[in-house]
């Protein structure tokens, strides 16, 4: 512990973002290039080295984040580097994607800011890219044994290099063509620039991985040939079937999926595309959903210059301190948090009639009506209770030239037949299902992430992938030194 008192002399300081004005004119990160290792030192000195460190808990990878702070405030940058890649992949991912659980649970956040540990990772990531601190790490020597993994998203490139390190042949399938799944094509430039993602397949490249793109398991390579041609299976696909919106128009033209709309945008910026089909550019904009990928519509459609932006949540507005009956320390509270891309709808105003920045809280859809070419116009919402029961007298319709529902998903797509190939047996809600080992019903067929679990954060599926590899890995030689930070049954802290 360098300072004992650092967390009582030191106020938390938040890597600073760029103005509004400034960052909304392009697609490059929000924060001020530069600005974090000046501070990061310091705030690194407010950990106070506890001697329960609930951080450890709310994070599933494990992360030894009170060593990492304390080799970050005395600035020795190679072991802190160690330490952190000893329990994570690819920590500048999760620096710039996660919401941080690990701060939640902060022993210091019981009555004060937590420490910065998200912005310290991120630091530590970059710093150790920067002085050559991550170089490749190829096998000793290979085991003559073969796994192939199915998706290439945080799950699947985790569990990959897990693998190859281990000694294993590995070939990632990836449907799209290119590599990253939801971080390609789903997550803004803005959140985290992809040459993050690329340095970190280049890294993998280097070691032995071999990846195969625009190959759809289940429609391009049979799902059975698959299996018979390598001695493991990993299913890594993510939970990507959409939730849909059952209502009466939604039918009309200019109702899309958030993820429909946003790999577009993410093709202009790969400079696929000029100008996207379904750029909000001079559009009234209304996104249905609270979460975070409703947040990267909101901040998409802002940089392509829409005439208003609206993001309707259904839950209640959630107030700016924890509440203590409900969602004790160190659990995940249900605050109110100001994205970058709330701050700069509320400050451009993008929906004058919002409750805050740009959303409307225990907003309910009730219908879309639209014009005589069968186009959306407006979306009729009702204000809801807590029990999302409507309100009389509440109704009010919006004008909108374009939905995005951002509902969430409930497992994996079954579209291209690999799961009914393979006879993979699901749970009731959607995932495929699995056992303590990861395995499913067919032999040698295991998996990981979103597509077993459901939904989930970024730490999760890259601890998911961490284990799985683990799991792989004694199925293939009797035993296995790999790391197994979770179970498939673990889950997030809750009362």
């Amino acid at each position: 512990m360098a300072d004992p008192k650092g967390f009582m002399t030191t106020p938390r300081q938040d890597w600073p973002r760029r103005p509004v004005e400034e960052r909304v004119r392009d697609w490059d990160e929000v924060y001020v290039p530069g600005a974090l290792l000046p501070i990061i030192s310091k705030q690194a000195d407010r950990c106070m080295d506890c001697g329960v460190p609930f951080c450890h808990e709310a994070c599933p990878l494990g992360n030894l984040i009170p060593e990492w702070n304390d080799l970050v405030s005395r600035e020795d940058w190679r072991a802190a580097s160690d330490r952190l890649h000893a329990t994570n992949n690819f920590p500048e991912f999760t620096g710039r994607l996660c919401p941080a659980p690990c701060e939640a649970g902060c022993v210091l956040a019981i009555n004060q800011p937590a420490v910065t540990i998200k912005n310290v990772e991120c630091a530590i990531a970059d710093r150790a890219w920067e002085d050559g601190f991550v170089p490749p790490r190829p096998p000793d020597r290979l085991s003559g044994r073969t796994v192939a993994v199915v998706g290439s998203g945080p799950t699947g490139l985790a569990a990959a290099q897990q693998l190859t390190r281990a000694g294993h042949t590995v070939a990632v399938y990836e449907k799209d063509d290119r590599l990253g799944g939801l971080m390609r094509y789903g997550i803004p430039e803005f959140k985290m620039e992809k040459r993050h993602l690329e340095r970190r397949i280049e890294q993998m490249r280097a070691e032995g991985t071999k990846f195969r793109t625009s190959t759809a398991v289940g429609r391009d390579v049979g799902a059975a040939e698959l299996r018979a041609r390598y001695d493991a299976v990993v299913i890594a696909t993510g939970a990507t079937a959409w939730r849909e919106l059952p209502v009466p128009g939604r039918e009309l033209s200019g109702i899309h999926q958030a993820m429909e709309y946003l790999p577009l945008s993410n093709r202009v910026r790969e400079g696929d595309l000029a100008v996207s089909p379904m750029s909000a550019a001079g559009k009234h904009v209304v996104i249905v959903g609270g979460g975070d990928t409703g947040a990267d519509c909101l901040g998409t459609a802002v940089r392509e210059g829409a005439a208003s932006v609206t993001q309707l949540d259904i839950y209640a507005q959630p107030g700016a301190e924890r509440d203590e009956d409900a969602e004790p320390w160190p659990t995940y509270p249900k605050i109110y948090r100001l994205s970058a891309a709330h701050e700069e709808a509320g400050d451009l105003r993008t929906a004058p009639a919002a409750d805050a920045d740009a959303r409307l809280f225990a907003a309910s859809t009730l219908r879309f009506t639209g014009d005589g070419d069968g186009h959306v116009r407006s979306l009729h919402l009702v204000e809801v209770d807590a029990g999302r029961r409507p309100k009389p007298g509440t109704a009010r319709a919006l004008p909108v030239d374009l939905v995005l529902l951002a509902l969430g998903f409930s497992g994996p797509d079954r579209a291209d037949g690999l799961i009914d190939q393979l006879g993979l047996e699901m749970e009731p809600r959607g995932t495929i299902t699995r056992d303590a080992d990861f395995a499913t019903n067919v032999p040698g067929v295991f998996v990981a992430g979103d597509a077993g679990r459901g939904q989930s954060l970024i730490v999760w599926a890259i601890a998911e992938g961490r284990a799985v590899a683990a799991a792989v890995d004694r199925h293939l030689t009797g035993s296995s030194r790999l790391p197994a930070p979770i179970s498939p049954y673990d889950r997030p802290m809750a009362v």
